[in-house]
C-alpha cells in the first residue's frame, strides 16, 4: 500500500492556525487576479490604440516647433542644423525636414474675380513629407505661374468669414481654377508672379510653394542663401511613442497636442496598469510569505512527531514531497479560479464596452495563461523548497 499524506496527517498540526491559512489563500487569489487583469488590460490598451492609429503610409508626420515662453521670447527660437541633426539621430524618428519660410514680404490677391488681397506667408517642404503632390508642383524661371499647395484648413477658414466680407465661398475644385497674383517685396527689389492652387493638403497647415521658388526669391529679394526654420516636420513610425513624447518634452519642443492625445492617454493608462501590476505582485509575494509562516508554524508544532517519522525511516526528501503535494490542489484551485475570473472580466469588457467597429478578442491573451502556469509552478517549487528546508533543520 502506497503511503500518502493522509497516513502521516495525524502526526501534523495541519488543522490549527486556519485563519493564517485562509488569509494566505485569499491574499494569493486577490493578488493573482489583480496581476492577471492588469497585464490583460495593458494588452487591451495597446491593441485599441494601435487600431485607432492606422496610417495609410505606415508613418506619422507631425510638425514640431520650439515652445515660446516669456523667458525666451526675445531670442532666436528657430531650428539650427545642429537641432535637426539631433532629431535625425533619434532611433524613434525616421526622418526630419525643415519647413523653409519666406524672408521677403508677400501679398496675394485674386484680381477682379475675388476682390480681396492680404499679406500671407509661404513655406516649402520636402515633397516626401507632403500628402498630396501633383506633377505640376515644380517651378523654374520660365514657368508661367507658381504652383501652390494650400491647407484644407485655410480654405475652410476663408469660407467661414467670406460671407461677412461680401466675398463668394469657393469649393476646392473652384479654388484650383482661380488665378492668383503674388506681390513680393524685399530689400533688394520687388517681383510679381501669377500663382495657382494645384492641390490641397490635410497634413500640412501652410501655404506651400516649390522649394526652388522660395530659395530663388529669398536670394533675389533679400540676399539670403540659407535661413533657419521656425518649425520642422518629423517622420516617425508612431507619433504616440512614449520615448518620442518624452524626448520632445525634455527639449521643450511644441507639437500638436490633439495628434498626440492618444499617446499621452496611453502613457497614463500604462502607468496605472504598471502600478496595479506591481501592486498585484506585491500582494502575491505577501500571500506567499504569510503562507510560508503558516507552514513553518505547522512544522514547528509537529517537530516531535516529524522527528519520530524520520527515526522510523522516512527520508526528509520523501516527507517533503508528500507534504508539499498536499498544497498542490490548493494552488491550482486558487490560480485557476483567478484565471477564470480574468476571462470573465475580459469577456464582459469586450461585450459591454466595445462597439461593432472594435475587434477586441473576448478571450484572454495567451501570455496571461502562461503567467498563470508560471505562478502555479513557482508556488509549488517555493512550497516544496520551504518544507524541505524546514525538515532538514529538524
Amino acid at each position: 500500500m502506497a503511503i500518502s499524506f493522509k497516513h502521516i496527517e495525524p502526526f501534523l498540526n495541519v488543522h490549527r492556525n486556519k485563519f493564517s491559512k485562509w488569509v494566505g489563500y485569499i491574499g494569493l487569489g486577490i493578488g493573482v487576479l489583480l496581476l492577471l487583469c492588469s497585464v490583460q488590460m495593458y494588452i487591451n490598451i495597446n491593441l485599441l490604440i494601435k487600431e485607432k492609429n492606422i496610417k495609410k503610409t505606415g508613418f506619422d508626420f507631425i510638425s514640431v516647433s520650439k515652445t515660446i515662453t516669456n523667458e525666451n521670447m526675445g531670442q532666436d527660437n528657430r531650428f539650427t542644423q545642429a537641432d535637426i541633426n539631433e532629431l535625425q539621430s533619434q532611433p524613434f524618428i525616421n526622418d526630419v525636414a525643415p519647413l523653409k519660410s519666406n524672408a521677403f514680404k508677400i501679398s496675394a490677391g485674386a484680381g477682379q474675380l475675388i476682390p480681396f488681397s492680404t499679406d500671407i506667408f509661404v513655406e516649402s517642404l520636402n515633397t516626401d513629407f507632403i500628402d498630396t503632390v501633383p506633377a505640376s508642383f515644380t517651378w523654374t524661371n520660365v514657368k508661367d505661374y507658381v504652383p501652390i499647395i494650400l491647407s484644407t484648413d485655410f480654405l475652410e477658414m476663408y469660407n467661414v468669414f467670406a460671407p461677412s466680407w461680401g466675398l463668394p465661398q469657393v469649393s476646392e475644385k473652384s479654388a484650383e481654377s482661380i488665378n492668383l497674383f503674388l506681390q513680393c517685396r524685399g530689400l533688394l527689389g520687388d517681383a510679381a508672379f501669377k500663382a495657382r492652387i494645384v492641390a490641397f493638403s490635410d497634413r500640412v497647415n501652410s501655404i506651400l510653394v516649390p522649394e526652388s521658388f522660395l530659395d530663388a526669391q529669398n536670394k533675389n529679394l533679400e540676399g539670403i542663401d540659407e535661413l533657419n526654420s521656425s518649425r520642422v516636420f518629423i517622420k516617425t513610425k508612431d507619433v504616440n511613442n512614449p520615448q518620442l513624447l518624452n524626448f520632445l518634452q525634455q527639449k521643450n519642443y511644441n507639437i500638436n497636442k490633439d495628434k498626440t492625445r492618444i499617446g499621452r492617454t496611453k502613457q497614463v493608462l500604462q502607468s496605472i496598469m504598471g502600478g496595479l501590476t506591481a501592486f498585484g505582485i506585491l500582494i502575491v509575494l505577501l500571500a506567499m510569505v504569510l503562507f510560508s509562516f503558516y507552514l513553518q508554524l505547522m512544522i514547528a508544532r509537529s517537530k516531535e512527531n516529524l522527528q519520530l517519522l524520520l527515526t522510523l525511516g522516512y527520508s526528509p526528501k520523501w516527507l517533503s514531497k508528500v507534504v508539499a503535494k498536499k498544497w498542490v490542489p490548493v494552488y491550482l484551485i486558487v490560480i485557476v479560479a483567478a484565471l477564470a475570473a480574468t476571462e470573465l472580466l475580459q469577456w464582459s469588457f469586450q461585450h459591454f464596452t466595445m462597439n461593432d467597429t472594435e475587434q477586441l478578442s473576448p478571450f484572454i491573451n495567451l501570455s496571461i495563461v502562461i503567467i498563470a502556469v508560471a505562478l502555479i509552478i513557482l508556488s509549488i517549487l517555493l512550497n516544496y523548497r520551504l518544507i524541505k528546508k524546514q525538515l532538514n533543520l529538524l
